[in-house]
């Protein structure tokens, strides 16, 4: 039977690039942020979103802006949990579909920012958080997003922090050196596998 990894991290804590480097050593790995971005596009997401966020500023030529959407969300709590009553039930759907595709895999490494928060860790057999020192976190969103400062701190203010998510985690990797973490986090996926 196939065990399920939920693999987590606050934002620039490198989980995307551990998980990368797992799928590129032959692991079976799904992104939830990534899936829920497209299902932005599907016309029943799309028409609630219209709904939701009536008369926000949040399209461009009537297509969803993103950044405009995140200027909303990340500065109103209450479209953030909005939003989020719309996203994560459809994105919990899609990785049930997933792993039925993938029921004869041994580990699937499912990555969510959002795994504590929404509670989605429930239903892992086993939870890692990815961690980092919060100013080196900071410095890769910045460089990664090319945005101020300010702007990633808002949004990290709209996640749990690590000593929060670690008590609930079976397992903490620090991701300082990257070349470090990926072999702690490769060990750690061989560890469960068996």
């Amino acid at each position: 039977m196939v065990k399920i990894v939920g693999v987590t991290g606050g934002i620039g804590s490198g989980k995307t690039s551990l998980m990368k480097y797992a799928e590129a050593q032959g692991y079976v790995t799904y992104y939830a942020d990534t899936e829920a971005k497209k299902l932005y596009e599907k016309r029943e997401i799309i028409d609630r979103l219209h709904t939701v966020f009536e008369g926000a500023d949040i399209w461009t030529n009537d297509n969803l802006d993103r950044k405009k959407l995140a200027q909303v969300i990340f500065s109103d709590k209450d479209k953030l949990i909005q939003l989020n009553n719309i996203i994560h039930p459809a994105v919990k759907q899609d990785f049930e579909n997933f792993v039925t595709k993938h029921q004869n895999e041994q580990l699937i490494l499912k990555e969510s920012a959002l795994l504590f928060e929404t509670g989605a860790y429930q239903s892992c057999d086993y939870n890692i958080l990815i961690t980092a020192p919060e100013e080196i976190r900071i410095q890769r969103v910045m460089q990664r997003d090319s945005i101020n400062r300010e702007e990633v701190v808002k949004r990290m203010e709209n996640q749990w922090k690590d000593n929060e998510k670690a008590k609930l985690a079976d397992f903490v990797v620090q991701n300082i050196v990257l070349e470090e973490a990926q072999i702690t986090f490769l060990n750690l996926l061989k560890e469960i596998k068996w």
